[in-house]
């Protein structure tokens, strides 16, 4: 009987007194490819860490068995384990960037990779990482491999990651996240490359992700974690379309389906006074640079918000978004154009002119991390556009920062706890909550889910509805994910290169798209079905081609 590419009985795995995986067995076939799924702090990726041994040497304590490629992990020593990673079994991490050395140029790491597990000269581990660059796609390999990983797009330092693993033709590779924070096309692309991969090679592929659509694109089987343990396992058609644990149908009915219409949504009434558009642009541009250095982020951009009504803009990285939400804001000033807000042009106001406008016009950033202060508690940061505003008395400062707290699903009583100490779900719950301190008419949310797990994804989703429909609000929802966009927009605006491409209601530009682009994009997103995951493979491969 041929023994399995991966086996794993009864995995334990504690940090301190946080139990992270309890109990867990499963196997995976010389050829196959396995998807784990779950929530954040599942167990998924400290079990996919396990298998290369990653853990030790950490303080973390791991019971039972696992066995890869033949290799006993938990009894071989370092040189068994070094002879086990790279040439056997080889990982792709979840983020490039930290990844890979930034002093150093890409070609040489996968040379060096290639240079430690086999005989290789340097010309021939050059060579050979040339080689497997142009493999995974990435356009003039001899001329890139030179290029040091801050010159390439998130998209290709994901490609190049898988390049570095691919080096030693190892029998199993383990993705972790692979495709999270990347845009949709930029998704597909990795997705097409993983399956191409192992269609070529026939290595063992084990995906790591809290996507349920990409594990439908990628995998033959899926194995559902939650709080350590599995909750169901099976063929990846059966879990997904006929789901038997109450938990995989509570994930699944949590992921935003983009062949599915918005639910039930009653836009706030109109009254007379909502003719006028709650935010209005007209032929906004954006330049940075001069000269030949020129980048033009937004180039002639007209749009229309209304109060109670929620405008999606959609698009890759780099198409403008982010550049575009800022502008709504004033956080960046237009090159040319007009912007109104309530009937009133704000866009060349200075900036003690547009004062009186700031608490109208709040934003919800990407990353909390980076947009809370890590010195300062929550309730302070909640607690500054009140102060701005000119309120004085703390009392009420704390007593408006507990009801904001609680509005958004956080308890008041962690007033004083600090950023690190909350899970990536509240801390954007605390983005929102400073948004609304200020009482705001209209918010732009930029990416404001595209690194939550898809439960907590749903829950802030929900929130923001919520929000909107108590208050009135009008929103700006720029995201990459379209799946995500059709489920909160009223309207939708797709972007390509400073432009908007297509505008309509989301009904109609999800359901009936007039451009090739609007096309393209909705064909890049993942999909439940695993036989129209297939179908839409293939239809990418066509536009690709046309």
């Amino acid at each position: 009987m041929t023994q399995p590419l991966v086996e794993v009985e009864d995995l334990t795995i504690d940090f301190g007194d946080v139990r992270a995986v309890d109990g867990l067995s499963f196997t995976l076939e010389a050829g196959g490819a396995l998807g784990v799924v779950g929530e954040s702090g599942s167990g998924k990726s400290a079990s996919a860490y396990a298998l290369l041994g990653l853990h030790r040497g950490t303080g973390a304590r791991v019971l039972g068995k696992v066995r890869v490629a033949g290799t006993d992990v938990g009894a071989a020593d370092e040189r068994g384990l070094r002879a086990l990673r790279g040439a056997q079994a080889a990982m792709v991490f979840q983020d490039p960037l930290s990844s890979l050395d930034p002093y150093y140029a890409v070609g040489d790491q996968i040379a060096e990779v290639y240079r430690v597990h086999t005989t290789a000269s340097r010309r021939a581990a050059r060579a050979r990482a040339v080689e497997v660059l142009d493999r995974v796609g990435i356009p003039g390999a001899a001329r890139r491999a030179n290029s040091r990983p801050h010159e390439f797009s998130g998209g290709m330092r994901q490609r190049a990651l898988i390049a570095m693993a691919l080096a030693c033709e190892p029998r199993l590779l383990i993705a972790d996240e692979p495709t999270t924070a990347l845009d949709v096309t930029v998704q597909a692309q990795i997705l097409d490359l993983l399956h191409a991969l192992r269609q070529e090679t026939g290595m063992g592929l084990l995906l790591v992700t809290h996507d349920v659509g990409v594990a439908a694109e990628s995998v033959d089987e899926v194995l559902v974690m939650r709080a350590g343990r599995e909750v169901e396992r099976g063929p990846v058609a059966r879990v997904l379309g006929a789901p038997r644990q109450p938990y995989t149908r509570e994930l699944l009915s949590a992921v935003p389906r983009v062949d599915r219409p918005r639910a039930a949504h009653v836009p706030a009434p109109r009254t007379p006074a909502d003719v006028t558009p709650l935010l209005e642009a007209v032929d906004l541009r954006r330049e940075f640079g001069r000269g030949r250095d020129r980048v033009i982020a937004v180039d002639g951009v007209s749009l229309t918000v209304h109060a109670g009504e929620t405008l999606g803009i959609v698009g890759e990285s780099g198409s403008g978004k982010t550049t575009l939400g800022r502008m709504l804001v004033r956080l960046l000033d237009p090159s040319s154009g007009r912007l109104s807000y309530g009937g009133k042009e704000i866009g060349a106001l200075g900036e003690r002119a547009m004062r009186p406008y700031r608490r109208d016009l709040q934003m919800v950033f990407q990353d909390p991390v980076s947009s809370l202060n890590p010195r300062r508690s929550i309730g302070e940061s909640v607690a500054d556009p009140l102060r701005a505003a000119g309120e004085r008395d703390e009392d009420r400062v704390r007593a408006r920062v507990g009801e904001l707290l609680e509005r958004v699903g956080l308890d008041p009583a962690r007033y004083g706890s600090y950023p690190h100490e909350f899970s990536g779900g509240q801390r954007q719950r605390v983005g929102i909550a400073r948004a609304l301190a200020a009482g705001p008419k209209l918010i732009v949310c930029d990416e404001p889910v595209s690194a939550l797990d898809v439960t907590t994804q749903a829950q802030v989703i929900a929130l923001l509805a919520e929000i909107q429909r108590e208050l009135g609000i009008g929103l700006v929802f720029i995201a990459h994910d379209l799946a995500v966009v059709r489920q909160v927009s009223d309207r939708v605006a797709v972007m390509r290169q400073g432009r908007i491409v297509e505008q309509g209601p989301a009904d109609e530009v999800y359901g009936n798209p007039r451009h090739a682009y609007t096309r393209q994009l909705l064909a890049a997103v993942p999909v439940l079905d695993p036989a129209l995951a297939e179908v839409r493979r293939k239809t990418r491969q066509e536009l690709a081609a046309a």
